[in-house]
């Protein structure tokens, strides 16, 4: 016969383990150890709908960092600041501008990289989204945290002003609002913690003109990484380099009325480097050389970035999907000359 004491010591026993099973579990702690993935990444912008700040996701312990692809990584310093207040000066990689993704990488080691679910998650999933949405969280400050559900698993049919968005493979449509400035490359976890999605950019529904909430598949989001650190899609950071003239190449593009004009072909001269590659008016160029560019002013940096001599790629949005135009070397200032009929 066990004795009473022992009973007391034993069910006592149960129940300390119950309780630490529950608090293991906890969307509490779940959610405090997702945030340790997620950084807070700071670099151009300013602007409203051109905030100067989003998230990103710490890949790998070694410094590799995903996010998504836009205008704050076109800055000769982008700033990445850890969960616990670490400041790092980050590296870009490259991009994949088909799923809008790039990858940053910084100098340190033993960083707590999210742990990646290995396969996709239903239609009803609970998650949560962690994020430095409207970036109120500075320094050791913690990201937000958002709770909801999977909607729906679908093919992604958007835009982004009059432009439709590039990517048009599956996502993961969300309950909750979760694509709000600062948003953009934080994580998405199931109850364990596991990743299973990056937030994606502000978007709008092409058939119906709403918001859309939804995040980018895990395992689209390791593909195109892996893609970039293989040199697929890489881009070195530019140096401080001379605009190049992209008249040279016959591309004119739309003039410069904004601070940050985006990068339009307004025309492209018959019989130029830019025609025979085949650019074509209205082409929206989003990366050169696989360096993702927002502006007119970033594109002629990343052109004259390339030295001379080396291969030029430009990718650009045509009708809803993007086109890799090759032009061949990049010649020198010297060595250009604009085609007959350019603009001046």
């Amino acid at each position: 016969m066990i004795p009473c004491r022992a009973m007391v010591f034993v069910g006592a026993l149960l129940v300390a383990r119950a309780v630490s099973a529950a608090t293991e579990s906890s969307p509490q702690l779940v959610a405090a150890t997702a945030a340790h993935s997620v950084v807070k990444i700071y670099g151009a912008g300013g602007l409203r709908g051109l905030e100067a700040y989003q998230s990103g996701i710490i890949l790998s312990p070694d410094g590799r960092i995903a996010t998504a692809m836009s205008t704050v990584l076109d800055s000769e310093g982008i700033d990445c600041v850890l969960d616990d207040g670490r400041r790092f000066e980050a590296t870009l990689l490259g991009v994949d501008p088909r799923r809008e993704l790039a990858v940053l990488t910084i100098d340190a080691a033993d960083l707590p990289a999210a742990v990646p679910a290995e396969e996709r998650a239903a239609a009803g999933t609970r998650v949560l989204a962690v994020s430095n949405m409207f970036g109120v969280a500075v320094g050791d400050e913690r990201a937000s945290v958002q709770r909801g559900v999977i909607a729906s698993v679908v093919p992604l049919e958007a835009r982004r002003g009059a432009a439709d968005a590039p990517y048009t493979g599956t996502v993961y449509v969300l309950d909750f609002t979760t694509n709000n400035p600062g948003s953009p490359g934080g994580a998405i976890v199931d109850s364990r913690g596991r990743l299973l999605g990056m937030i994606g950019k502000e978007l709008r529904s092409s058939a119906g003109g709403i918001w859309l909430n939804y995040a980018l598949p895990v395992d689209e989001l390791l593909a195109g990484s892996e893609a970039i650190v293989a040199g697929r899609s890489v881009a070195v950071a530019a140096a401080d380099t001379t605009p190049f003239d992209l008249g040279l190449l016959g591309i004119v593009l739309v003039p410069d009325l904004l601070d940050r004009t985006p990068p339009f072909v307004e025309a492209v001269v018959p019989g130029s480097t830019g025609a025979r590659a085949g650019l074509a008016a209205d082409d929206l160029l989003i990366a050169v050389g696989g360096r993702a560019v927002g502006s007119r002013a970033a594109a002629e940096r990343a052109v004259g970035a390339i030295p001379a001599g080396d291969p030029l790629r430009l990718s650009v949005i045509r009708k809803g999907k993007v086109v890799d135009c090759e032009l061949g070397p990049r010649p020198t200032v010297a060595e250009g000359r604009a085609p007959q009929g350019a603009a001046p």
